[in-house]
């Protein structure tokens, strides 16, 4: 019952009764008593006349009537009155709150989080004040991890080794880090700066890099030695404005540590192959000349032929090697896919999952010729059905696809981040260059060769080659 009363509710209903009492008693004050008695005796008040000489008959005064309009009438302005005075106690807590709502909307609006409203209710507008100060700490307290969260994003955009400088749709430097600074500014700040004349001053190869748009690779010469850089470029859109952001990583060092590993592994290579040819080599050569001086000459043909054969296989690996180091660059010329394919078909056994496009392609035939070679060669040995090797080619946009895709076991994730690496290979008598060589190619066309483990078993090697006009 208590909390009831305590509602608006209950406010509200014992108002609304109060202001139904107080319109009775105002009726009745108005049509029954005090107020037309107070009338008749202001009345008789005001037409008295004194008495003359003798006594004078009192004549009472007439009885007043108002009538049943003129109580009306004045009741409902009464009430009215009345009316206004309750509305006003009864909406004027509402309307405190509503103002300092106002004024807590207007500080979150200006990013203050500090505002809250004093409890002193307990009814319904008691527990939206408590709900909106809930409200306003919860905000304080992300905005606070916020805050924390930036500035330890910032520390480490700030020291981290790879310059980051983000540019406003005008080329205006927003956001810069210190590796930044150092590289286009010799430590000064660049925010606020041009970033087209911070380049003007930069390596050529670098400046032009960064008005192509692309992601690049590339070699400067800065400070008296060569550095090489790899530049990713993005561009977004930061609070409804487009931006541009550049990330300039050095990775001389990187890429020299992985040279002399890539050297180690190609070294160890080819003193595998040397020894497992020159070996047996050798060793025959002894047998044959001990063969020889005995008079066996029956066995020496023999002897001869697997010299031979072992010479002929190291060979094919030496010229294997020497293919991949000495690639020439490719000559795109219009390719027609029937004859491509017929020649294709005439090395390898595949079969096409739908028809080739009727316009002609636009890459070196004899390259992309030898990466499918390779790939097919590769799907056959990989353990599934040699029916389920497929060769798919499509246009999309202005990017030609050519995709090998077999139902073998695919590969780990170990294997697919490695397989693009020049002399990794997962076989004991593999050289590690297929995959690689497809790489070189395909990025010399200008593409870029995926892999991907395909839903229900097997791999999709693609080959992504943008297409234009043939020189």
């Amino acid at each position: 019952m208590w909390r009831l009363l305590n509602s608006l509710q209950g406010r509200l209903t014992l108002l609304l009764g109060f202001a139904s009492v107080a319109g009775a008693l105002i009726y009745a004050g108005v049509t029954q008593w005090p107020l037309p008695q107070l009338l008749l005796w202001l009345q008789a008040a005001l037409t008295a006349k004194p008495a003359t000489g003798t006594a004078a008959a009192i004549k009472a005064p007439p009885e007043l009537h108002l009538g049943i309009y003129g109580g009306l009438g004045i009741c409902a302005v009464l009430l009215l009155l009345l009316a206004f005075w309750l509305a006003g106690r009864a909406m004027s807590p509402v309307s405190r709150l509503l103002r300092a709502l106002e004024g807590a909307v207007a500080s979150y609006r200006d990013g203050d989080f500090s505002f809250s409203i004093a409890i002193n209710r307990r009814d319904e507008l008691g527990e939206l004040i408590r709900m909106h100060n809930a409200l306003g700490q919860t905000l304080r307290e992300q905005r606070q991890h916020l805050v924390q969260r930036e500035l330890l994003l910032d520390t480490v955009v700030q020291n981290t080794p790879v310059a980051l400088v983000l540019t406003d749709s005008i080329g205006r430097v927003a956001y810069a880090n210190i590796a930044s600074r150092h590289l286009f500014n010799e430590g000064r700040n660049l925010v606020g700066l041009d970033f087209s004349e911070l380049l003007a001053d930069a390596p050529e190869a670098l400046r032009k890099a960064v008005e192509s748009g692309e992601d690049a690779l590339l070699s400067v010469e800065m400070d008296g030695s060569e550095e090489t850089f790899h530049l990713s470029q993005r561009a977004f859109r930061l609070q409804g404005r487009p931006h541009r952001l550049q990330l300039f990583r050095r990775m001389t060092r990187e890429l020299s540590r992985q040279e002399v590993a890539t050297w180690k592994r190609v070294i160890r290579v080819i003193s595998h192959e040397l020894n497992n040819s020159l070996a047996p080599i050798s060793s025959l050569a002894h047998s044959g000349a001990e063969l020889a001086r005995r008079g066996q000459l029956d066995r020496l043909p023999s002897v001869f032929a697997t010299i031979s054969e072992r010479a002929l296989h190291l060979h094919g690996f030496i010229a294997g090697y020497a293919s991949f180091a000495k690639l020439p660059t490719p000559q795109p010329v219009a390719v027609e896919w029937v004859r491509f394919l017929e020649g294709l078909a005439l090395h390898c056994r595949y079969w096409l999952a739908m028809p080739p496009p009727e316009r002609p392609g636009v890459f070196d035939a004899v390259q992309i010729e030898q990466v499918l070679i390779n790939l097919i060669k590769n799907a056959h040995e990989s353990g599934g059905a040699e029916d389920e090797v497929t060769l798919s080619i499509l246009e999309v946009g202005t990017e030609l696809r050519i995709e090998v895709a077999d139902r073998g076991p695919g590969m780990s994730e170990t294997v697919l981040a490695q397989a693009l690496l020049p002399f990794y290979s997962t076989k004991r008598s593999g050289t590690g260059l297929g995959l690689a060589l497809a790489r070189e190619i395909t990025e010399a066309h200008g593409g870029r060769v995926l892999l991907a483990n395909r839903e229900g078993g097997g791999l999709r090697v693609s080959l992504r080659l943008p297409q234009s006009s043939p020189r």
